[in-house]
């Protein structure tokens, strides 16, 4: 898949940096807590039409 994407008469590149940082960065979200977020969080983008390229 390109970087860019593109329509008859516009291409473009969008792409969010999303950071969640627990109170004094403490490993919260382990185990099958962080796998149920992780599922959901994926279905969420492909709902709408996202791109996860790290979690």
């Amino acid at each position: 898949m390109s970087r860019f994407r593109k329509l008859s008469h516009t291409i473009w590149h969008c792409q969010y940096h999303i950071l969640w940082t627990p109170k004094y960065r403490l490993r919260i979200l382990t185990g099958q807590v962080a796998e149920e977020v992780g599922k959901c969080i994926r279905a969420f983008s492909e709902q709408k039409g996202c791109e996860v390229v790290e979690l």
